[in-house]
């Protein structure tokens, strides 16, 4: 069984900063892409930010210059740095990572999601 734990959600201002943290457990062999979705109310699901096995990153044009996805491979943990928050960005963050496990099975595993609540 793979789970992924999301950690670091929480209430910050305007212009603040938080970082979450995302680990992958279980019988993971290899996970491709790690990445990061948010949804707020009344909201359709975003993509924030994905981070491939290698160094590729992408973002959504909402975030780019403001948070930073980053990843260690060794600890199968992604993280997600966020500065220079603002009330839009308030939103439960899910992880998720595209893998195989170590029986040679591929899915998309999600965390159960952290809420980012940024006041004005």
């Amino acid at each position: 069984q793979v789970r992924l734990v999301e950690s670091g959600g929480g209430l910050v201002q305007a212009g603040g900063s938080l970082r979450l943290s995302c680990e992958a457990s279980g019988s993971v062999f290899e996970i491709k892409t790690m990445g990061w979705y948010r949804l707020a109310p009344g909201n359709q699901r975003e993509l924030v930010a994905v981070a491939t096995s290698g160094t590729s990153t992408n973002y959504a044009d909402s975030v780019k210059g403001r948070f930073i996805i980053s990843r260690n491979n060794a600890k199968n943990t992604v993280y997600l740095q966020m500065n220079s928050l603002k009330p839009e960005d308030t939103a439960v963050y899910y992880c998720a990572a595209a893998l195989t496990t170590a029986q040679g099975y591929e899915f998309d595993a999600w965390g159960q999601g952290t809420q980012v609540t940024v006041s004005s």
